[in-house]
């Protein structure tokens, strides 16, 4: 039973799994379009960060910035290798989304890789209603990055 859980990123299993998650970002982004966040940029205020868990086994996490009181973007979303294909993504992206109609924001938005890697990242927000978008916030257009974003129900 997958339990998600809000984080304050003290743990050492949590650096470890974002240490891994930039490792993967780096690995296949160029440096001047990596967006993964580090621990440090984590603890942001305007930052919910959530961890997914089964007992006392780490699955993945997730996080939600709010960019304006109307308006959040998905970051961090990592599942461990050893868990992916077993929808803690989707658990975890759900429970995003229910935090973001809870806080009555009306659009969610999102950056992603355009490689082939990212490919099943792309699929995960497509399934859930995420369509393509132009830049948003600070990003600027780059052709490693997909921007996407759904529309929420007022």
């Amino acid at each position: 039973m997958t339990e998600i859980r809000e984080d304050d990123l003290s743990g050492p299993e949590i650096a470890a799994l974002l240490q891994a998650h930039l490792l993967f970002a780096g690995d296949n982004s160029p440096e001047d379009s990596m967006h993964a966040l580090d621990l440090a940029a984590l603890r942001a205020p305007e930052i919910t960060f959530w961890t997914a868990w089964d007992g006392a086994g780490l699955l993945g996490c997730g996080a939600l910035k709010e960019l304006s009181p109307t308006q959040g973007e998905i970051k961090s979303m990592h599942t461990t290798a050893a868990h992916r294909g077993k929808k803690i993504g989707a658990r975890m992206l759900n429970h995003i989304m229910d935090v973001a109609r809870q806080r009555n924001y009306q659009r969610i938005s999102l950056e992603t890789g355009s490689m082939e890697v990212f490919a099943a990242a792309r699929a995960l927000y497509s399934r859930h209603g995420f369509t393509l978008c132009g830049a948003f916030a600070d990003y600027v257009e780059d052709r490693h990055s997909v921007f996407m974003q759904l529309e929420l129900a007022a």
